[in-house]
């Protein structure tokens, strides 16, 4: 498969967003050419304002734009929205309902070598607990493009957690991300994966090989959606398949597996097993390496599938 850079195909389409928007504007802290905000910086540079390193003023800048009618697209890292300017998202922005969107790169480990200060393992877990708040997380560059078009159509605030890493090109022409929807990419009814952003990858390639190798045929559901979430696909790989295993880059507290293990909870007929980072920090190294020793890969979902089995 192709890799493409999430970064860029979000950047590239918002400009073309912003010939057909003339409300559109964009918002940056001091981090244009890693959220690629650069791009629309270059395309409309009147509608572009790069607050610096003020991340609390820039939501607040957002907030009155979307006061007056305007739609402003909040870029920064996932970890200095999600946290370091959490009160004024929740107070300024998600309170009264306004239509801010966040569109954050380098959410979970992929900082890699960055450290802890810029990992954001914990960022879908806050804004979850948030009222109003609509969460998607895509998983390459296609459904980066519908995500964009579904938080523009819908009229509130949206966070769009990117990764840094580029991501491999899994949706095929057959694939249409919606708002609320898994988007269901193998079939099967002996285990389901439930993935979420680029790990969706790592949730095909290992359903691909347990069918191969060990006659074992894994659903896979894509869950960009994580608020709403499709409690309905949820429910039925719970009945259907009785087993299920969630993959996120985030911890296993409050995210994909947390959601996923809430819905199942309430029907009480499947096991969910979450796999993620288990509530601790994570180390320093390249994002690979980091996704290795957090077990965040094709062959541990593998093993832990047969163990299932």
């Amino acid at each position: 498969m192709a890799k493409t850079s999430m970064r860029h195909a979000y950047a590239q389409h918002l400009v073309q967003l912003g010939a057909q928007h003339a409300n559109i504007i964009a918002l940056e802290g001091d981090l244009k050419e890693s959220t690629q905000s650069i791009q629309f910086q270059d395309a409309y540079p009147a509608r572009y304002i790069d607050c610096g390193i003020a991340e609390q003023n820039m939501v607040g800048v957002a907030a009155g734009l979307a006061l007056s009618g305007k739609i402003p697209f909040v870029h920064s890292f996932a970890c200095f929205i999600s946290m370091r300017a959490i009160e004024q998202v929740r107070t300024s922005v998600a309170y009264p309902k306004l239509n801010v969107k966040f569109v954050v790169s380098h959410g979970g480990i992929s900082p890699g070598t960055a450290g802890t200060t810029h990992h954001a393992i914990e960022d879908i877990a806050i804004m979850r607990a948030i009222p109003n708040m609509t969460i998607l997380v895509p998983g390459d560059a296609k459904e980066v493009r519908q995500c964009i078009d579904a938080a523009l159509a819908i009229n509130g605030p949206v966070y769009v957690r990117l990764g840094a890493s580029d991501a491999e090109d899994v949706y095929g022409e057959q694939n249409n991300f919606k708002p609320g929807m898994a988007t269901q990419l193998r079939d099967g009814n002996d285990v389901t994966i439930i993935t979420t952003g680029m790990l969706v990858h790592e949730g095909i390639a290992a359903a691909d090989i347990l069918r191969k190798e060990h006659g074992i045929n894994a659903r896979v559901l894509q869950m960009a959606s994580i608020k709403p979430i499709d409690r309905n696909a949820i429910i039925a790989a719970a009945r259907e398949t009785g087993k299920i295993v969630t993959v996120e880059e985030h911890t296993v507290l409050g995210g994909l597996g947390g959601a996923v293990a809430e819905v199942v909870s309430e029907i009480g007929c499947a096991r969910v097993v979450r796999l993620g980072i288990n509530d601790h920090f994570c180390g320093v190294g390249s994002a690979a390496c980091l996704m290795k020793e957090e077990g965040l890969t094709v062959e541990n979902i593998i093993t832990q599938i047969r163990t299932l089995n």
